[in-house]
């Protein structure tokens, strides 16, 4: 067997030659792995998105950091990750800053509480004879902060009723407020039922549903007394149980007289003609029934006098009242109210509560609602001005 000759030496050349490519198996460099992926570019992109952006700039940064040492994979993940985080970042101090804003305006600064006397009670816990304080003596508030306190010391409020809500609308709405002004002002006169012995900067308050607290079940109203102009210790409570029969029964029939006569309709009478004719019989009515009242009392001792005048007025005024009610024009409606209003006077109611045994001090405000009956609040039912919350 002869030996093949020896290829001629010359460049390009090697001996023995390479073994030929086996078309099986793998091709060259193919073992070689691509660059992984980084981990802190997808943590950026995640916690900017669902986490905690801050995280997410921090994580970003340290990814293109990693990337550029290492050369892995996730340049642009990063990149929108931090841009990402940046974004959500400015959201969230926004947001926060908001929420910080709104909560120093709806509570008092934390000095006014620490003020406060009394114990800390909630204000759906409060019921009928219960006297409190609020921070910085401010009642007109949506849903106050409440700490309850003897009567005898001072206080801002006191609750004259607390009862289940009845409206015939939804909360907030012109018809549930004056159904809750109403009930609360009725609810003065039982507890507090010689009005004219409040003091004259005594102002009625009334918590009723919001829309939302309604929609989850609150159907109480807090009617409220409340006395922040000055100082003010001991209760205002004067009700049935602490009158005489006599008393108790003339103050029913002319506290609901003049609860009827300060709840004019809403509305100029030109506009609302037929309401107001409606009103005047309303009124005509309660007058009646104190006048029913008088001539039962007319023969008591101590009343021989005072009574017959205030019933020689009351009946006077009932007349104007019922040609009111049959007014065809405004003008006709506006002269017989005027003519109404002055035949009754308040001095001589005020001798008639007197011989009752009940306060003489005419309160300011039937002092004002006499002189400008339309000018007046409608809102004085039977007692001082209202502030309703």
């Amino acid at each position: 067997m002869s030996t093949p000759p020896s290829p001629p030496p010359g460049p390009g050349h090697s001996w023995p030659p390479p073994p030929p490519w086996q078309g099986w198996g793998p091709p060259p460099g193919y073992g070689q792995q691509p660059p992984a992926l980084n981990g802190f570019a997808l943590a950026s992109l995640l916690s900017g998105l669902l986490c905690f952006p801050p995280l997410g700039m921090a994580f970003g940064i340290a990814a293109l950091v990693q990337i550029a040492k290492r050369g892995d994979r996730g340049k642009a993940l990063a990149i929108v990750g931090l841009v990402v985080s940046v974004v959500m970042t400015g959201a969230l101090v926004l947001t926060a800053g908001r929420v910080l804003s709104a909560a120093d305006d709806r509570f008092p600064a934390l000095s006014e509480y620490a003020d406060v006397e009394g114990d800390l009670t909630d204000l759906g816990d409060l019921r009928a004879g219960d006297c409190f304080n609020v921070p910085g003596g401010d009642l007109i508030d949506e849903r106050p902060v409440t700490y309850r306190i003897d009567c005898a010391r001072v206080h801002h409020g006191e609750v004259t009723a607390a009862k289940t809500l009845d409206v015939p609308d939804a909360p907030e709405s012109r018809e549930a407020d004056r159904a809750s002004e109403d009930a609360c002002w009725k609810a003065q006169d039982d507890y507090a039922m010689d009005t004219w012995a409040l003091p004259e900067y005594a102002e009625m308050f009334y918590y009723a549903p919001s829309r939302r607290s309604w929609r989850e079940g609150d159907r109480t109203l807090l009617c409220v007394i409340g006395t922040t102009e000055e100082e003010w210790r001991g209760s205002l409570r004067k009700d049935a149980g602490m009158l005489a029969p006599e008393q108790v029964a003339f103050l029913r029939a002319a506290n609901s007289a003049e609860f009827v006569m300060s709840r004019p309709p809403d509305g100029e009478v030109e506009d609302v003609l037929p309401e107001y004719r409606a009103w005047a019989r309303e009124v005509h009515a309660a007058l009646g029934a104190e006048a029913k009242l008088l001539q039962g009392d007319a023969a008591r001792a101590g009343l021989e006098k005072a009574v017959p005048a205030q019933l020689g007025e009351v009946e006077a005024a009932r007349v104007q009242w019922q040609r009111a009610s049959q007014a065809r024009t405004p003008e006709e409606f506006d002269q017989q109210w005027d003519r109404a209003l002055a035949a009754m006077s308040l001095e001589t109611e005020r001798a008639l509560r007197g011989a009752y045994g009940l306060s003489t001090v005419i309160p300011q405000w039937m002092r004002d609602s006499k002189s400008d009956p339309e000018g007046s609040d409608g809102g004085t039912g039977g007692g001082p001005s209202s502030e309703s919350v």
